[in-house]
């Protein structure tokens, strides 16, 4: 849908380009409100991981419903709207399930487990996505297939998922649904660990946002036509396809270092990757290798950032307040998808002037 969606409504609809940015743009602000309310509602005693789940399932099938009938802006962007705040109250509870299930010792290769179902989620909805829309080109449809199966994960997990937020002895039922925010604020070694974090998913957000015009702009040539669509194409599937093969494996061997090691190990992996981009851009043969290259290497910086991020945020966190705690990583993200195609953007556009 994330894909198909953009195409749709400027082409199909007829809204302009500059509203059909603006209005999937909107999901970042009520996601950033769904983080911090999911956090909050993850690790309350009247609402748990399971409830937050449901609940961000159940506002997702609902944005989708509005956007499969939608037929101008405003509808649009509460759809959009919408689907912010069930994908802000997924990530907190979802990971913190992910905490609360897994036994310390397997939490790493859990997470990655989890950004692998993540990725080939991701993959397999554009695959499918595309198939539909090549076959019958029924855009519309899709959105209807996408609110059915959230309706369906509903059920799911009204019946088959139990609620895995442990319960202290003496808890009150009427804490403050805002009390952990403070605690987790205080806690010096998360507020560093969320520059850092803040540093690496820039990263991430570079290489989907700036990465393809630097190609296109910058490393292209004309009479060899090298970097066209599809080889784009072709490089970042390239790209999917390692990290979601090679998640599990490098979290395994990630299990005989330290969380800060695997750290240090992914900013080495994202330098030497950044530095073969820039030679990519240099070279006067083989662009498509260093190309292919650069991404390979940042793609393992990926895989052996994701699950040690999240082990070390769960580590921080108290046991009552991994939701709070993993809302604050999941806010990260939402930093670094922000400031990434801003800086991304204005590099590119300072480059070109100075050409």
């Amino acid at each position: 849908m994330l894909f198909s969606a953009p195409v749709f409504f400027v082409n199909q609809v007829g809204l302009s380009a500059a509203a059909v940015g603006f209005g999937i743009g909107s999901e970042s602000i009520t996601g950033v409100m769904g983080r911090i309310l999911g956090g909050s509602l993850a690790d309350s005693p009247r609402w748990g991981r399971r409830k937050t789940l449901m609940m961000a399932v159940g506002f997702s099938a609902i944005a989708d419903l509005i956007l499969a009938m939608s037929h101008d802006f405003p509808s649009f962007l509460v759809g959009n709207l919408l689907m912010g705040v069930g994908v802000g109250l997924y990530w907190p509870s979802a990971e913190s399930m992910v905490a609360d299930l897994a036994p310390l010792e397997y939490r790493n290769e859990a997470f990655a487990l989890n950004r692998l179902a993540d990725s080939l989620g991701l993959s397999l909805g554009v695959v499918i996505g595309g198939a539909w829309i090549a076959a019958t080109g029924a855009y519309r449809a899709l959105f209807w297939v996408d609110a059915i199966s959230f309706l369906v994960f509903l059920g799911v997990a009204a019946v088959a998922l139990q609620e895995s937020r442990p319960v202290a002895a003496g808890e009150l039922q009427r804490r403050s649904l805002w009390q952990g925010w403070g605690e987790a604020l205080g806690d010096r070694t998360l507020r560093i660990f969320v520059g850092v974090n803040i540093l690496f998913t820039t990263y991430l957000a570079l290489v989907s946002s700036t990465l393809p015009i630097y190609f296109t702009n910058f490393v292209s040539h004309a009479e060899t036509g090298e970097f066209s669509s599809k080889v784009l194409s072709a490089l970042f599937a390239g790209y999917v396809a390692l990290a979601a093969f090679t998640q599990l494996p490098i979290a395994r061997f990630l299990k005989r270092w330290s969380h800060p090691q695997a750290l240090t190990l992914s900013a080495l992996l994202w330098a030497v990757g950044f530095g073969v981009m820039g030679l990519t851009g240099t070279v006067a043969q083989h662009q498509i290798a260093w190309a292919a290259l650069g991404l390979g290497v940042m793609a393992i910086a990926t895989v052996s950032y994701t699950p040690a991020a999240s082990s070390i945020v769960t580590g921080l966190a108290p046991a009552a307040l991994r939701g709070v705690y993993l809302s604050i990583n999941s806010l990260c993200w939402a930093a670094g998808y922000f400031i990434g195609p801003a800086v991304g953007g204005w590099a590119m556009d300072h480059d070109q002037r100075s050409r």
